[in-house]
């Protein structure tokens, strides 16, 4: 193997970090699954979910208690090719059934729910009980208002409460949902809602960020003027309620979220049985070119896979309380609430900034509300994280038995932070990697086997993958292609109103196998590494190289908060590297030099002179996706003065002309 194939192994560190005790191996939820259905190892359980589909499913689907207003036929009809599965057919169920109504009826109503937090300190406790009540009230006022099945209701939401009653109301009426993340601007939220022709949108008056009011209601008006189907704005009153102020009046196409939660809601209308093939959710990802993507999910799809691969792979019990730092545009937005709702766990939901008003607000979170699982993306504990710290001192972290983690690659440098100074070597780090057309994870690890830092312990339970070379062939010890090789839950149905452009992105390379665009890596002990999404890559002088190979090198230097690393045009190498810098304070003039003098020393020692960089740029940001993901193709093509194309999904647009200008000057 060449040494620039894997960014774990060129790390130097491929050593066991984490082995599980006894206990935690014997309470795993996965090791009481195994031994009831008398499975004598977790090899032999993944192969049994991909081989096995009849006994899997149903086995997983009866571990979880989900209820079924009419059982399915079978678990799978393939007549239409493995692109097209049609799982459960025959069966009727709703999310709203499965995942909330069977917690009162089986007598759990008084379990917690939610917990949430606003950035302004204010807090709030929901059982199912109640979240029940004022989903059923909502779900009268929404037919009430005209919502019935079909129609594309957009949530345009910040992280607050009434996020689940929300989605388990539309839910129950048969509604289909279009997440916006809340950071959007109106031509973004106006180009999603356009494309599912949403006929309602849910919003709120504002929220808090950074101790500042985004004014939310403001897009959402301006977003209104967009969308010709749109018949009206429903609106969380968040901002005016802090405040204890009076809501304004409002126009004539707006009504008051609590104006039709209407007080008969406990006259329960009948819960919508759903087909398999109907969907749930149209959830947009953004491409390199073109109008985001609506991957289409069924209630018998996202929901599923959220509660399989939390109960396997992060061991969510109904006592847990897990909090994950996302938005509901995110495709772990919907994740966090439908798989901890399923499972019988409390979400624990933040409305802020995790660096306001410091950096410690997680460590806060964690320790007021007894979080025991916790999820990030790995840009927040990198941007977080400062060697002076030490959570897992400064704070009670006890509670804490999982770290989650998912959006993009790790390096070694930032994983082995938030495994000892926030788990205190005790908690797995759960690494996490899939996609919003995937609901859920490709790649995971399990609490049950030792963990190597930035490893995953290959694919979750149900998914059949692998890594091929570029003529579909197994490889190991090799950076190739991570493929799917079977039909799995969770799989998009395809993307809405957009069949062919489905069909291209995913199946277009190898017959029959789902090609995700994401380089992986199996090395000799069985870990597994993702190194990027493949069209990241660069070709230096023939050479493959991922970011990330250079990337982990450049964050280990003590100047160097984050870094991005792109290709530019080179006439004799046809591709070179060049470096994106964030240092932790401000540098200048000489101390650039020096700090890119050590930077290609670092890489020539470790990877070598053919992968030195043209040059290196100093900046204050990186342009970001809501998921957290350094936006590689922006920096370049916005560097080179190309098209910019889809930036709708970006944190921080505003750092681009930075970028821009560095450009020009080079």
């Amino acid at each position: 193997m060449r040494k620039n194939e894997n960014v774990s192994f060129l790390s130097g560190d491929n050593k066991i970090a984490w082995t599980p005790t006894k206990e935690q191996i014997e309470s795993a939820n996965i090791t009481s699954f195994m031994k009831k259905h008398h499975i004598p190892s977790y090899e032999t359980l993944l192969y049994k979910s991909v081989h096995e589909p009849d006994w899997f499913y149903p086995a997983i689907l009866e571990e979880l208690a989900i209820p079924w207003f009419q059982n399915y036929e079978k678990v799978v009809d393939l007549s239409s090719g493995v692109e097209l599965p049609l799982w459960f057919p025959g069966g009727l169920t709703n999310l709203y059934h499965y995942g909330l109504e069977k917690h009162v009826k089986n007598g759990n109503g008084k379990r917690t729910a939610l917990i949430w937090e606003g950035e302004d300190g204010s807090t709030r406790t929901v059982t199912f009980e109640e979240l029940m009540e004022e989903t059923d009230r909502l779900a009268n006022g929404l037919k009430n208002l005209g919502v019935k099945k079909g129609d594309r209701v957009g949530v345009f939401l910040p992280q607050v409460p009434e996020i689940q009653p929300v989605l388990f109301a539309c839910a129950k009426l048969g509604a289909v949902v279009i997440p916006c993340f809340s950071g959007f601007g109106s031509d973004a939220v106006a180009v999603r809602l356009n494309d599912g022709e949403a006929k309602w949108l849910i919003t709120a008056d504002g929220f808090f960020r950074k101790g500042k009011v985004v004014e939310l209601e403001k897009v959402a008006e301006d977003a209104a003027k967009l969308v010709p189907t749109l018949e009206k704005l429903i609106i969380v009153n968040r901002i005016t309620k802090s405040f204890g102020e009076q809501p304004k009046s409002l126009k004539k196409n707006a009504i008051y979220y609590h104006e039709i939660l209407l007080e008969d809601g406990h006259k329960k209308i009948k819960t919508e049985a759903m087909k398999s093939d109907e969907p749930l959710l149209i959830i947009y990802t953004s491409g390199t070119t073109g109008k985001p993507k609506g991957t289409q999910h069924t209630h018998y799809s996202f929901p599923l896979k959220n509660a399989i691969d939390m109960y396997f792979c992060f061991d969510v019990k109904a006592n847990d309380r897990m909090f994950w730092l996302t938005d509901i545009g995110w495709m772990m937005g919907p994740w966090h609430i439908f798989g901890t709702a399923i499972n019988g766990a409390a979400a624990v939901l933040y409305e802020g900034s995790p660096d306001y008003p410091s950096e410690k607000r997680l460590w806060e979170l964690v320790e007021k509300h007894q979080v025991s699982i916790m999820g990030v993306a790995p840009t927040v504990i990198r941007s977080m994280m400062n060697y002076d710290d030490n959570p897992a001192v400064e704070y009670n972290l006890e509670t804490l038995r999982i770290l989650g983690s998912t959006g993009e690659a790790w390096n070694p440098k930032p994983w082995k932070w938030y495994f000892e100074k926030v788990g205190a070597k005790r908690c797995p780090i759960i690494n996490y990697s899939g996609g919003t057309e995937i609901s859920g994870g490709i790649l995971s690890c399990v609490p049950i086997k030792p963990l190597k830092p930035c490893s995953f312990h290959g694919p979750a339970p149900g998914m059949a993958a692998t890594v091929v070379d570029q003529n579909g062939k197994d490889v190991h010890n090799k950076v190739g292609d991570l493929v799917i090789t079977k039909p799995f839950v969770g799989m998009t149905y395809s993307y809405w109103n957009d069949h062919q452009r489905y069909l291209h992105t995913y199946w277009h390379r190898w017959q029959g196998i789902w090609h995700h665009g994401d380089f992986a890596a199996i090395d000799s002990d069985g870990y597994w590494f993702i190194l990027g999404r493949s069209d990241d890559t660069m070709n230096i002088a023939g050479k493959r190289l991922g970011p990330a190979d250079i990337e982990s090198l450049l964050v280990n230097h003590p100047l160097v908060k984050e870094s991005a690393v792109i290709s530019i045009p080179d006439e004799v190498k046809g591709e070179v590297p060049l470096l994106f810098v964030v240092p932790h304070t401000y540098i200048d003039g000489a101390d650039i030099l020096k700090l890119m003098h050590e930077l290609k020393q670092t890489i020539a020692d470790k990877l070598g002179k053919a992968f030195l960089p043209k040059h290196m740029i100093v900046v204050t940001n990186l342009p970001k996706t809501q998921s957290g993901k350094v936006a590689r193709r922006i920096i370049r093509s916005a560097f080179l003065h190309q098209g910019l194309g889809d930036i709708s999904t970006l944190q921080n647009p505003e750092c681009i002309d930075e970028i821009k200008r560095a450009g020009e000057k080079k």
